[in-house]
């Protein structure tokens, strides 16, 4: 009996690509450490197996949240496989976890953000004329609209990368964007993100743009293909804040979310705008914003 691991494989067409590798990354690591451990079949697997690969995982010194998510992966892994029959009962049912580390996002003040967007803005201002370098001013133009479509309609990176020309409307200020499990939402952009993309897909674009290229794309890498992820985390890297801190390109998110929570915004409508499924995830930058708040509470009133 097979581990039935390409059949699993395909069932998640449906999550997003980030967390299929995932998924298989932390199933293929599972499947290998059972066959180490002697079980060449699923039938093998019972509760005390995945208690016990949940200690290993822990002497192999991951974090809670890791274990956590390797665990959640493992669990989806039996239930699929119960539910085709391939086991008789399902081992992962009465499995549990750690919780994760409830960690909050550190995110920029609202002025280093700003502050940080405004130096993007002001190499592209300061561009040369035509006859220099004009892969440099397009990449120049490109990185200014990373940076203002991640912080200023708080996508998460995947969904910047795969942003295309038809779903972006320059007149009314939306961004149609297809989320995670393939949802799809409309997000509204501020003029300096409509700017910036209009500049960077009217002047930049075309000068990166090959015939290989892909057509429907907004965003390029420097020889005309499909920017990746990777591309956009060094794009977020090479504009520091004031203070010289670097950033995560997801954090230019959090930013997003805390910024409209601390602006007044309602927690529903924050949900709403970053495509949260469930409100509990929106929650967590509240208690970002109540820390602040209580830190400019105790920086300056007298009876704090």
């Amino acid at each position: 009996m097979t581990w039935g691991l390409d059949d699993y494989l395909a069932s998640l067409g449906r999550y997003s690509g980030g967390t299929r590798r995932a998924y298989e990354h932390d199933v293929r690591e599972f499947v290998a450490w059972a066959e180490r451990g002697g079980c060449s079949e699923p039938a093998a697997i019972d509760h005390r197996a995945l208690r016990r690969y949940l200690a290993y995982l822990t002497t192999r010194g991951f974090s809670r949240r890791s274990i956590a998510r390797k665990g959640a992966a493992v669990r989806g892994f039996v239930r699929h496989l119960h539910r085709r029959g391939v086991i008789a009962t399902d081992p992962g049912r009465a499995l549990r976890t750690p919780k994760g580390d409830a960690r909050l996002p550190r995110v920029p003040r609202s002025r280093d953000a700003g502050a940080m967007l405004d130096a993007a803005g002001a190499q592209v201002a300061a561009l040369p004329g035509e006859g220099d370098d004009r892969v440099a001013g397009a990449l120049a133009r490109r990185d200014l609209a990373v940076l203002e479509v991640l912080y200023g309609a708080g996508l998460r990176v995947s969904e910047c990368t795969g942003l295309r020309i038809d779903d972006c409307d320059f007149d009314r200020g939306l961004l149609t964007v297809l989320g995670k499990g393939s949802k799809v939402r409309r997000v509204p952009i501020g003029q300096p993100a409509r700017d910036a993309l209009a500049d960077w897909c009217s002047v930049g674009r075309p000068v990166l743009a090959t015939p290989d290229s892909p057509a429907d794309l907004v965003f390029l890498a420097r020889r005309g293909g499909a920017i990746s992820s990777r591309e956009a985390y060094r794009v977020v890297r090479a504009h520091p804040l004031p203070d010289g801190q670097t950033l995560h390109p997801h954090v230019l998110r959090h930013a997003y979310a805390t910024h409209l929570l601390e602006g007044g915004a309602d927690l529903r409508a924050v949900q709403e705008l970053l495509g949260h499924a469930d409100l509990a995830t929106t929650q967590i930058y509240t208690h970002l914003t109540r820390d602040r708040l209580q830190a400019v509470y105790d920086a300056t009133h007298p009876r704090a």
